[in-house]
């Protein structure tokens, strides 16, 4: 349908679906840089997360509960003071991540993180992510302490190795914890809204564009509700298969590990 919230509805079949798949580009690009943050976060910082999470445990209780507490902290903060805080630091004139290289000797490099196309979306990535960090830790961590130690001692008896330790018996073991985490960061990166909006609105253009955000933005911003319910269709329509086949993923795994 077709409505600004006043006046007449004018039903028009599946005609937003066609110009959304077929004709607007920003949707695309919103789903790429979905698609990104995804692999980012699936590919670099879950394994980050997992490895530092893994030599958490090996540490003295004091130490790690220390760490554990610092690494954690960027998580209980708001969404809003975290936007507002990397906002300032990415800050072309008075930020303190320019000044920092500049003082460095490499002026050159200084950019205007937020605004330039080549950092624009790294850099609102890179926000989401340090934000993010603390609970995919906190989740390894808990399933790591989990481990039953007689396996391990088994697999050692066995003539294992560490790394064949960690690799066939500690991974396996962890599956379930391991898909819940990424499960939950494909919904987040999907529903990423508030971090854009605060940061960039989705600028320059259109490079730092996500979907939640352009769904809210056509629906509420431009008033053209029929659209914007269209987005959100295909929305959680994606969302779904991407977790369906994340399932089927592990689900092989497990069977292959058994």
């Amino acid at each position: 349908m077709k409505w600004s919230g006043f006046g007449t509805i004018k039903f028009v079949g599946l005609e937003n679906f066609r110009e959304l798949i077929l004709q607007d580009g920003t949707f695309w690009r919103s789903l790429l840089n979905v698609s990104i943050l995804i692999l980012v976060t699936v590919f670099i910082q879950n394994p980050v997360a997992f490895l530092l999470a893994a030599a958490l445990t090996k540490l003295p209780e004091k130490t790690s509960r220390l760490l554990r507490t610092i690494y954690f902290v960027p998580a209980t903060l708001s969404l809003v003071v975290v936007t507002k805080l990397w906002v300032n630091i990415f800050n072309p004139t008075y930020g303190i991540l320019n000044k920092l290289i500049h003082a460095l000797g490499f002026q050159d490099f200084t950019v205007a993180w937020l605004s330039d196309p080549r950092t624009a979306l790294g850099s609102v990535i890179w926000i989401m992510i340090w934000q993010g960090f603390g609970w995919a830790l906190l989740f390894y961590y808990s399933g790591l302490v989990t481990v039953p130690a007689e396996l391990e001692e088994a697999a050692k008896v066995d003539g294992a190795s560490r790394w064949q330790t960690f690799i066939h018996i500690i991974i396996p073991y962890l599956f379930p914890v391991i898909q819940s985490v990424i499960v939950i960061d494909v919904i987040s990166s999907f529903k990423q809204m508030e971090m854009i909006y605060l940061s960039t609105e989705g600028g320059p253009g259109n490079y730092t564009q996500f979907i939640a955000v352009y769904l809210y933005q056509k629906a509420f911003k431009y008033s053209e509700y029929g659209y914007g319910n269209a987005i959100s269709v295909l929305f959680v329509v994606i969302a779904v298969m991407i977790t369906i086949i994340i399932q089927k993923i592990f689900t092989t795994w497990s069977n292959q590990e058994e």
